[in-house]
Parts: structure tokens; sequence; C-alpha cells
């Protein structure tokens, strides 16, 4: 006889449950979704002088499709505004803009497009899952690897993909795309969270 789950590991369950659990009951193919301005947005985090920084850039367009049916088939075309770009600290975030570093007077954008999928260990897209993609900033494009994780909002019916949840975190060096300014005192890693919340056009 099946071992009764409780009800605290059901809850527990529902709430991890991606979208490729839920392939076999949501309707399969390719799906549109736009950007939620309000609930999305690129932190970064440095170090200045050795200490630990934070800043945001605005998330300005970005265009979603998902495939229930085939999660690896979906795809991402993120851009944010560097002009928009802040720190905590008024002359950090000056010469972040600065031709130095971003130069966002003359790249206004920087661009993330997906190439590749990657599902994770058990083929879901929270278990290990990640993302291949191109990055362009300052007028430099590169490959750029990103964790990703695709999650519906805690509450919400399984079949209810109407408004879904899109994380993609990882790291890059800045001097890799020409942003190599102030290096005596900011550090050449810089680790990026990208938090994007999508409803479905």
């Amino acid at each position: 006889m099946p071992r009764k789950l409780s009800r605290r590991t059901l809850l527990s369950r529902t709430a991890a449950l991606t979208l490729l659990t839920l392939a076999d009951i949501a309707e399969a193919g390719p799906r549109r979704y736009v950007l939620v301005p309000s609930q999305s947005s690129i932190v970064f985090a440095f170090r200045l002088n050795g200490s630990p920084q934070t800043g945001t850039v605005p998330i300005v367009r970005a265009e979603f499709t998902v495939d229930t049916g085939n999660l690896a088939a979906s795809s991402a075309d993120v851009s944010a505004d560097l002009r928009g770009a802040k720190t905590g600290f008024f002359f950090a975030t000056e010469a972040l803009k600065s031709p130095q570093v971003l130069d966002a007077g003359n790249h206004r954008l920087v661009r993330y497009v997906t190439q590749r999928i990657n599902l994770g260990r058990s083929g879901q897209i929270f278990d290990g899952a990640t993302v291949d993609g191109l990055l362009t900033m300052r007028g430099i494009t590169r490959p750029l690897r990103l964790a990703a994780q695709l999650t519906r909002p805690p509450g919400t019916a399984e079949t209810d993909l109407a408004r879904l949840y899109i994380r993609l975190s990882g790291s890059l060096a800045r001097s890799d795309f020409g942003a190599s300014g102030y290096s005596d005192i900011v550090a050449d890693r810089v680790d990026l969270d990208i938090r994007a919340a999508i409803a479905a056009a």
C-alpha cells in the first residue's frame, strides 16, 4: 500500500514544482511571456577596497518563450539600462557609469540572450539547471553560463502558468568586457543575481 504523505510534505513538494513537472498537465508548446518590471531587477555584487558592495540595474526589456513540453527549447532575451545603475555610494555609482568602467553614456544597454538551456540532474530546471548565453556589454559580446531557476508564485495552482519567476545567477570578470577601470580599488569579479517576474502575453 502506498505510503501516505503528510500535509507538510505535500506542501513542500508543491512549492518546489517547476514547469518540467507540469509538462504532463499543462498545455505543451511554446508560450510567450512579458516582463513584470516592478518585480524584476539585476543585483550585482563586487568588492571595493576589499569590502563587499552591491548595486542594482533596472531591466528595461525582456522577451521569454517557455515551452512546457520541452523546457530545453525555451529562451530568454533580457536587456538592462546601465544609465540606471546604482550602488550604495554616489561616487561609486558615478565611477561605475564612467567611460573607464561601464561607459553607460556610449553603451547604454547590457543584453543577455540565451543559446542553450541545460536541465538539472533530475531533468528539472530547479535542480542544478544552467543556461548558456551571450552577454553584450560595452559593445563586447562573450559567452556566459548562469545557474537557472524557474518557479511559480507560492500558492498558485499547478496548472496556473499565468505568472512565473525566473532567476539567473553567476559571475563574470569585468575586464573581459573592457570595464577594467579603477582596478586598484575595485575587484575584477562581479557576481550577478537576475530576478524577473514574467506574465503570459
